[in-house]
């Protein structure tokens, strides 16, 4: 076993770097891999061995976590392209998806002023059909026309319209108790 540290995700797992994954492959080739580097396996091995099971399993563990979501394995597809999506410090967006997230939030509000487990679910369907526009257009622009700069700035949208799912979730919660 080699070091576990240099390995690329994709190649980790024998797979094709792209954003469309084979989704049910990635949990046969995790599952194989688990089989492979579980720490349990290096039991009666020296110490030196054991950590490096550990390693294998963790970093496996990461990748798997990592390619499994959509937002998640587009950002490491960028990362090994050498793109930052720069998320922390470009919020810059197009005028009419910064209009879209505020009335979503308006929306969201009412909702939750209203007591609408209606509404709520209105607005979480109309988001996951937004998300999955975006997941779309995210596919092409990195599997097709390989437009980095362009799929980050999918990425940042994503992550605002991923947050104010969990806002909507955590509205349904509070509804619910």
């Amino acid at each position: 076993m080699t070091s576990a540290a240099t390995r690329n995700f994709f190649e980790l797992f024998q797979l094709p770097p792209l954003f469309q994954l084979d989704l049910d492959q990635l949990d046969r080739q995790y599952r194989e891999m688990q089989a492979r580097v579980h720490p349990d396996k290096a039991a009666h091995l020296s110490d030196t061995e054991k950590r490096l099971f550990l390693q294998w399993a963790t970093l496996a563990n990461e990748a798997y976590s990592t390619l499994k979501r959509p937002l998640d394995r587009a950002r490491y597809l960028l990362r090994i392209h050498g793109v930052d999506t720069r998320e922390e410090d470009n919020t810059a967006m197009p005028a009419e998806f910064l209009l879209e997230q505020i009335e979503w939030r308006e929306e969201l509000q009412s909702a939750m002023a209203l007591r609408s487990p209606e509404a709520l679910d209105r607005l979480s369907a109309r988001l996951r059909s937004e998300m999955d526009s975006l997941l779309s257009s995210l596919a092409t622009l990195l599997d097709v026309e390989q437009r980095h700069p362009a799929a980050a700035d999918v990425v940042r949208q994503l992550a605002f319209l991923e947050k104010l799912g969990r806002d909507i979730d955590q509205a349904q919660t509070e509804l619910e108790e």
